[in-house]
């Protein structure tokens, strides 16, 4: 047996987190066009922990690795370097047994419930799939698939329906309920709201909140949606270019953002109040990840850059006020904040 290593504290906690991929040409054609090996870092270092009942969610544009830290942790995808330890056990060295228990305990919501779902089985089918992974009776298994389809606010008479004749709300609960159906501990949402509409998102982070309230479920919530985040968080986190730039409280990182780019992404919300409050214009894109610019690679969008940016990078350090801030020009005062 693996002995615990997690704090008491947390459930989960990712140290040092990081996933190459080989994203370079076939060999002979890198062979005779002498070109070398392309390694695209998704994911680069990147530490935090989740306390047993609480939201952490990370944001960040398209590509930042938010997704590729999802897959990391449920074991879709195994870590070039660093580990996740869940519920006391260093995943990557657990043995078979307790592999298996912990599949059980952590579950996965994914961005799209049609595609996440087998069309040709019927929901009844799909959300008892992971209690026949189990072992439990098919008798058992029927009468829990009614509790779970009466949970996430569907009709038993749904089990025998297929997932295209629900719309794309009531199959995001299709979701919910198979994710639920293995009694977790702990549920990754991968953008589990971005491909409904506004009034159903509603909907389905109110049920995801009352089944945390209901079962004490610790979430990962992954979203590029600031809104959705303030709305369901505990702690957020920010991503870029693969590394966390910026971790706090929901309320003190919305009510004082601290590293640059956080502060371009609340600017990025549209102020439907015509506050008229000071906004961070949004500049530049994301650099090539494959050719990462030097130093702090938001240096090349942040109208704070120093010399020294472009030169080291900075690490991910705890403030005064709470958080924590991988940033030179937050660490020398050179970043004023929205509530100064």
């Amino acid at each position: 047996m693996i002995e615990p290593h997690c704090s008491a504290e947390y459930l989960v906690e990712v140290r040092n987190l990081a996933r190459d991929f080989d994203v370079s040409r076939p060999w002979l054609n890198r062979v005779l066009e002498g070109q070398p090996r392309q390694i695209l870092n998704a994911v680069d270092g990147v530490s935090f922990a989740i306390k047993s009942g609480e939201t952490l969610s990370l944001v960040g544009e398209s590509g930042c690795g938010k997704s590729t830290v999802a897959r990391l942790i449920c074991g879709l995808y195994a870590p070039t370097r660093g580990g996740v330890i869940f519920d006391g056990v260093e995943m990557n060295g657990a043995d078979p047994a307790q592999q298996a228990a912990m599949r059980s305990r952590l579950q996965m919501i994914f961005q799209d419930p049609y595609a996440s779902l087998n069309p040709r089985w019927r929901v009844g089918d799909i959300v008892a799939e992971p209690m026949r992974a189990q072992g439990v009776p098919r008798g058992k298994a029927a009468s829990r698939v009614n509790e779970l389809l009466a949970q996430v606010k569907l009709s038993s008479r749904d089990a025998d329906k297929f997932p295209h004749e629900f719309s794309g709300g009531q199959r995001q609960r299709i979701s919910i309920a198979r994710a639920l159906s293995s009694n977790p501990r702990f549920l990754i949402c991968d953008e589990p709201t971005s491909a409904l509409d506004v009034s159903v998102q509603a909907q389905i982070l109110n049920l995801m909140k009352d089944l945390q309230r209901e079962f004490g479920l610790t979430y990962l919530f992954i979203s590029h949606n600031l809104a959705v985040v303030s709305h369901i968080s505990t702690r957020v986190g920010v991503m870029y270019l693969g590394r966390l730039v910026e971790i706090a409280g929901t309320r003190t990182l919305f009510k004082r953002p601290l590293h640059p780019y956080t502060q371009m992404l609340q600017s990025a919300i549209p102020d439907l109040q015509m506050s008229g409050k000071a906004r961070t214009p949004v500049a530049g894109e994301v650099p090539n990840p494959l050719n990462p610019p030097t130093g702090c690679a938001f240096h090349p969008r942040c109208p704070h850059a120093m010399q020294r940016c472009k030169e080291q990078r900075p690490e991910l350090l705890p403030q005064a006020g709470g958080g924590s801030v991988a940033c030179h020009a937050v660490e020398e005062g050179q970043v004023p904040s929205p509530a100064a």
